[in-house]
């Protein structure tokens, strides 16, 4: 029987985005993993236990592979807390995912057998791992949104290039394929749509220069160094209203661009190392976005893991 996501009887759909995460099983040999994966999973519970979320999406480096001794148990131990709460939730992959001994699809194979997961298997012929579409119904069991989930992949696999990997031109042409399906479903109308991925994309460095955005960028913005177009197909077929991505952990803003508004969560692990220490400029959490059916538009909001909701800066362009 397929999984349904549905809006609430008030109309409302409440998601919680967990970003960078990165469990890792018991034998690193860094003293600080355990306290640092109980801290993040108790994060994550009190979370949980406020928002009351219908859908939990872990936004990438869910495990540090590089130093689990098994990958698998890190992910499992990372998405139990969903698990555990019965929460539905799903994944895509970043990173640092990949950098152990074991392929990224396996991880998405392994996502699929847990019975509060509601991702779904890979479309055939399209590149990476972790690429689906879920739409959330209305009362009268239509869908009245969509949410696109896609593998951002790792790193650059052309050496002269270098960097990080970027979303390819089979995938976008797979949104673009399920993004007109939808709306011809819909009476031809644009279904709402909200998009996850690890990585950021170009424009998110365009939407902090230009652009008036709420919230930090202490980090870099590391985007691939090559635009392979997914933000362009995303303004061209006019579904999706925001974008939301991990990765940079001391980045947590969002901006508007061309109608899309580009969103960071909020790391829920740690927010940045500086000279080798753990110093948060901020404090962990997640972002949580509420989506109200038959609105084209989306409130959201940080919740901090101390049960509040951050108070963001408004940052202005540079005027030169």
């Amino acid at each position: 029987m397929e999984k349904k996501l549905k809006f609430r009887e008030d109309g409302t759909f409440v998601i919680v985005q967990f970003s960078d995460v990165e469990f890792i099983d018991a034998e690193d040999r860094d003293p600080e993993t355990p306290l640092l994966d109980s801290i993040t999973k108790a994060t994550m519970e009190r979370i949980i236990a406020i928002e009351q979320p219908d859908l939990v999406v872990f936004a990438g480096d869910v495990t540090a592979s590089e130093r689990c001794k098994s990958p698998l148990q890190s992910f499992r131990s990372a998405v139990a807390v969903a698990e555990e709460n019965r929460v539905p939730w799903a994944a895509v992959f970043g990173n640092h995912d990949s950098e152990g001994n074991l392929p990224r699809n396996r991880m998405h194979e392994e996502q699929l057998l847990h019975a509060y997961c509601f991702a779904k298997a890979d479309p055939s012929g399209v590149s990476g791992a972790g690429n689906y579409v879920l739409t959330v119904d209305d009362r009268k069991g239509n869908a009245a949104a969509s949410l696109f989930f896609l593998d951002s992949g790792d790193y650059s696999q052309i050496s002269a290039i270098g960097g990080y990997d970027w979303i390819r031109r089979d995938q976008i042409e797979w949104y673009a394929a399920e993004s007109r399906q939808l709306a011809e479903r819909n009476g031809g109308m644009p279904l709402p749509a909200l998009a996850f991925f690890h990585i950021p994309l170009p424009e998110y460095d365009e939407v902090w220069r230009t652009k008036v955005c709420e919230g930090h960028c202490n980090d870099w913005v590391s985007s691939p160094r090559v635009n392979s177009g997914m933000f362009a197909a995303m303004v061209e077929m006019g579904d999706v209203m925001g974008t939301f991505v991990g990765h940079d952990h001391a980045n947590d803003y969002c901006g508007m661009l061309h109608g899309i508004r580009l969103c960071y969560g909020r790391s829920t692990r740690y927010v940045s190392y500086e000279d080798g220490a753990r110093k948060d400029k901020f404090p962990t959490g997640a972002r949580v976005i509420r989506l109200t059916a038959g609105d084209r538009q989306f409130e959201t909001w940080i919740r901090q893991r101390d049960g509040l909701v951050a108070e963001l800066p408004v940052h202005e362009p540079d005027a030169h």
